[in-house]
C-alpha cells in the first residue's frame, strides 16, 4: 500500500502551521510546526488503516468517486483526508485529493 499526497495539498499542510501561529492557535511556532507534521505523517502511515467512508458529492470539485477518512488530533478538532484509492500495478494506492477539518467541512458530513 502506498500514500500518494497531491503537491497542493503539501503546500497547505506546510502553511498551516504559520497560519495556526499567526492566529494564536499556538503560542509557540514550533508547536504549530510538530502539530501540523504529526498530521501530515498520520495521513502518510494511517491512512491505510482506516475504513473509508464515501465522500458527499459537495467534495466532488476536488475528484470524483472520493472517500475520506477522519483524523482526530484533540478535543475540539477533527481533520479529514479525501482521497481516491486505486490499483497500480498490483499496489493499493491512496491518492490524497484534499484536506480539510471540522470547522470547515463539518456541515457537509456525517460522522457516526
Amino acid at each position: 500500500m502506498k500514500v500518494v499526497i497531491l503537491p497542493e495539498v503539501v503546500d497547505y499542510i506546510l502553511e498551516l502551521s504559520g497560519i495556526l501561529y499567526e492566529k494564536e492557535y499556538f503560542g509557540f511556532e514550533e508547536t504549530a510546526i510538530k502539530y501540523t507534521d504529526a498530521l501530515f505523517n498520520a495521513i502518510k502511515t494511517e491512512l491505510p488503516c482506516k475504513s473509508p467512508k464515501p465522500a458527499p458529492a459537495h467534495f466532488e470539485k476536488f475528484g470524483s468517486g472520493m472517500y475520506y477518512a477522519m483524523f482526530k488530533r484533540n478535543k475540539n478538532t477533527s481533520w479529514y483526508a479525501f482521497f481516491n484509492i486505486f490499483r497500480q500495478d498490483g499496489e493499493i494506492v491512496y491518492y490524497v485529493r484534499y484536506i480539510s477539518n471540522n470547522h470547515m467541512t463539518g456541515q457537509f458530513l456525517i460522522e457516526k
